[in-house]
């Protein structure tokens, strides 16, 4: 039902490329047959109209964690000495390796993936926090704080 197109066969084509991308459908098409058809197309999930928001968020979570083409997303990022192993969570620093709070390791990894790039805070809060916060809120700065701390204190640890 997609304009000038029929979605499923935008699918299929997508499919016979071997574009490995995950495919979410949104539909009003409420019918087994419909939802049946549309996963045997090449969808990897089917969500009916009307849908709450947070349901959208939690299934298209789920198809980021079980991947799609896991080739795109790196197992182990590195920036100089510093490695994020993206499977275990650990991060090591030269031989030492580096204690995270679970939030200072998803904004590690989001500047990480992003690095060269800009970001803004609004950008970070969304990632890190994965919902609107005010802009002027200093979570953001609080955590990098924390971050650019820990790195510090990595380095003095080193040069002894």
């Amino acid at each position: 039902m997609l304009p000038g197109r029929d979605g499923l066969s935008l699918i299929d084509e997508l499919r016979r490329q071997a574009v490995d991308l995950p495919v979410l459908i949104l539909s009003a098409k409420r019918q087994v047959d419909d939802r049946v058809q549309g996963l045997q197309a090449g969808g990897d999930d089917y969500l009916v109209k009307p849908f709450a928001l947070v349901e959208l968020r939690a299934r298209v979570r789920a198809l980021i964690r079980r991947g799609g083409s896991r080739s795109a997303e790196p197992e182990r990022l590195q920036a100089g000495d510093l490695v994020i192993d993206c499977n275990t969570r650990e991060v090591t620093r030269g031989a030492e390796r580096v204690e995270l709070q679970p939030r200072e390791f998803v904004l590690l990894d989001f500047f990480a993936r992003n690095a060269g790039r800009g970001v803004s805070k609004t950008m970070i809060l969304q990632h890190v926090w994965d919902y609107d916060f005010d802009p002027k809120t200093k979570v953001v700065d609080v955590l990098v704080c924390r971050l650019r701390n820990k790195q510090a204190c990595s380095r003095r640890t080193r040069a002894r």
